[in-house]
């Protein structure tokens, strides 16, 4: 039996809004190249929103923003939000090629063990922002 949140998206599906913060290099590459997937398939269904600091967002006052920019944050259509891995199987089961990446996700200890590793990277994640924005920097220069 496969879960529903994997499924192949259909019409039926409903919108699933990715939280990203704008302001980070990582996360800036990474929506990218999400939005183009979701763009080469308008059924995944995914829309993105932008609630980096540098944005004026009234939908998220800023201590509510503070902690949607501290983990990954995907929301449903009914207001409802995963964060951390489960946020990142949500998105998975959308996009095409990363489909299986999400059933497999959902084996048993599976998503537990991608929620280790993903607050492994979140320990990282502040130095490699810090590099990712000097190499930025200096290709612009």
């Amino acid at each position: 039996m496969t879960s529903p949140l994997v499924d192949k998206p259909n019409s039926d599906t409903e919108l699933l809004t990715v939280l990203y913060d704008g302001d980070c290099p990582l996360c800036r590459r990474e929506i990218a190249h999400v939005q183009r997937l979701a763009a080469s398939n308008p059924d995944t269904k995914l829309c993105f929103t932008n609630i980096g600091a540098s944005v004026d967002n009234n939908a998220h006052p800023a201590g509510e923003r503070e902690l949607l920019l501290a983990r990954f944050h995907v929301e449903k259509s009914d207001g409802t939000r995963l964060s951390g891995a489960q946020a990142f199987v949500a998105m998975w089961s959308r996009l095409p090629g990363w489909r299986l990446l999400a059933r497999v996700a959902q084996l048993p200890g599976a998503t537990g063990m991608l929620e280790v590793l993903y607050k492994g990277f979140l320990k990282l994640r502040p130095g490699l922002q810090t590099l990712a924005h000097r190499l930025e920097k200096s290709a612009k220069v």
